[in-house]
């Protein structure tokens, strides 16, 4: 079983940052001015970085490819993301209750990329397709991948 749980839990964690990502390639203005609105430093940078990092982290997730290091990435990510966006608003009465709805999500996500980290990509993935050569050392002290 855990054969199938493993790639369909990678599929449904990658889901939300590849539909995110691409989203604020097809709304890059607006989602430039909201940013710009929240005060980031250099929105447009910030912007650029966050839809490589939400389309190609899913992707890498998705497809199970250096799993353990997009999943961290994406993890840390998360941190300031919630932070900016949903924490500082829920002492608002009109948003309080969304942001709180928003905060838990980013929290259960972040819950299941630190499982991906943990554990890994494990069937149906890159990762375990391309398994890790080992490196030693000849007789010379050269190093040597197996």
């Amino acid at each position: 079983m855990r054969t199938y749980v493993q790639p369909l839990a990678r599929a449904l964690v990658a889901l939300i940052f590849i539909l995110s990502g691409l989203g604020k390639i097809a709304a890059f203005r607006a989602t430039l001015q909201m940013m710009s609105t929240a005060g980031f430093p250099a929105p447009t940078l910030f912007l650029l970085g966050a839809m490589a990092l939400e389309v190609g982290g899913g992707l890498a997730v998705l497809v199970g490819y250096k799993t353990r290091w997009a999943a961290l990435a994406l993890f840390l990510y998360l941190i300031p993301t919630t932070l900016v966006f949903h924490v500082a608003y829920l002492g608002d009465p009109a948003q309080g209750q969304q942001q709180m709805v928003e905060v838990l999500k980013n929290l259960a996500i972040m819950g299941g990329l630190l499982r991906l980290f943990a554990d890994g990509a494990g069937a149906f993935s890159l990762d375990a397709a391309w398994p890790k050569g080992s490196v030693t050392t000849d007789a010379t002290g050269t190093l040597v991948r197996s």
